[in-house]
């Protein structure tokens, strides 16, 4: 027995031309009738992460941005620098659906007791094209959320929340004891820091603005280091020999900061050893680079031994080595602590139809800490003030 049919929604899709323009427009499609194990949600949240901004824009200059289309349906053009169409061979001419995770309510079933027992229910879901009115998926990859919770407060309950306690298991899985993380303001770095609190575990928040350190201390962070000011390889060594850290996480990926962090932590390993080595300390230094908020070269001066290591490091690749029920662990502690440890703060919630204006464009492409963008799908939204804003 399945429920009644639910209407076409419209769908957020990102296209890569062989003529090196981007396209990002909002299409209708047919809802599809789930299957025995399946749901259609009816999305009423969806977060824009660094993540999705990279699909979304792929490797345009948002600088170039184009508004052309119907005030209902508007649709956005983006010119690609030749030097980057490279990168974008392997989606050329593919419309391809944005938005990795959100959160609204069942409004129709399959037949599998699993999929009818979720009817009505505000769950969270992971799996893609979730800037979309309506969803249809799996029963099983659908969070339900605690009674009174709501499709703002579990729409980022997946990637984020995830992440962070994915540096935590690393750390421990990897023998170190405590941590360095950048962008360290974000909202998956305030939950960083709630999380290391709560455990007991010693971290390293680097921010790049005297109010992002100010509001890392007020959340109780015992080590805040500014990478802009004049003492900060200095603020970084001592904070790094207070509390041992040997694993810092990355999210800038372009520039100095990587470095940096291995440098100071082979300073801090220097103060407290007790003989000298010409090949440096020998114990392990690593720093994963998550993220790409300076899209620029990784730049490094080979100055802390030879016991040390960068790579890269994905949230989906780290959940598939970790196994099902480990994962189901981190997800069942995530809804426990939604509401305290893994609230997540919007400085704005959009239509899918404000997504694509301009002016909002500007500022949430930016990827800055502080501004990050909330989509609720199922809102309404007047596009006369939008057609002003931009003449």
């Amino acid at each position: 027995m399945t429920t009644h049919p639910t209407p076409a929604g419209l769908q957020l899709q990102s296209l890569v031309t062989p003529e090196g323009e981007l396209k990002i427009s909002l299409v209708a499609v047919p809802t599809p009738t789930p299957a025995a194990d399946e749901v259609v949600v009816r999305i009423e949240a969806t977060p824009i992460n660094p993540s999705d901004i990279g699909l979304l824009f792929g490797a345009a200059d948002i600088r170039s941005v184009k508004l052309s289309g119907t005030a209902a349906q508007p649709v956005v053009t983006m010119q690609i620098p030749p030097a980057a169409m490279k990168s974008m061979a392997g989606r050329l001419s593919q419309a391809l659906p944005v938005g990795n995770e959100g959160a609204g309510v069942v409004v129709a079933a399959g037949s599998a007791a699993a999929a009818q027992a979720l009817l009505g229910k505000t769950v969270a879901l992971l799996g893609g094209a979730m800037y979309a009115q309506y969803r249809c998926i799996k029963a099983d990859q659908c969070l339900l959320l605690p009674e009174g919770t709501t499709p703002a407060e579990g729409a980022s309950c997946f990637v984020n929340p995830l992440t962070a306690l994915g540096m935590v298991a690393t750390m421990r899985r990897e023998g170190h004891t405590a941590l360095v993380h950048t962008a360290a303001a974000s909202n998956l770095g305030q939950m960083l820091n709630k999380i290391c609190i709560k455990d007991g575990i010693g971290l390293v928040n680097i921010v790049r603005k005297p109010e992002q350190a100010a509001l890392l201390k007020a959340q109780g962070a015992q080590h805040v280091c500014d990478a802009t000011a004049s003492s900060f390889m200095e603020d970084l060594t001592q904070a790094l020999v207070a509390t041992g850290a040997t694993l810092g996480f990355d999210a800038t990926g372009g520039g100095k900061l990587a470095g940096q962090i291995l440098t100071a932590m082979e300073a801090a390993l220097n103060r407290t050893a007790k003989e000298y080595s010409r090949y440096g300390s020998t114990t392990h230094k690593q720093v994963y680079i998550y993220g790409g908020l300076d899209t620029g070269v990784t730049e490094f001066n080979r100055s802390f031994g030879m016991a040390w290591g960068m790579g890269g490091w994905l949230l989906f690749p780290f959940l598939q080595r970790i196994g099902a029920e480990a994962a189901q662990a981190l997800r069942q502690r995530v809804a426990n602590e939604l509401k305290t440890t893994f609230a997540s703060t919007y400085s704005k919630e959009i239509s899918l139809t404000e997504a694509l204006q301009p002016a909002e464009i500007a500022v949430y492409g930016q990827r800055a800490t502080g501004t990050k963008y909330l989509i609720n799908p199922a809102k309404s939204w007047s596009p006369v003030l939008s057609r002003r804003a931009t003449r």
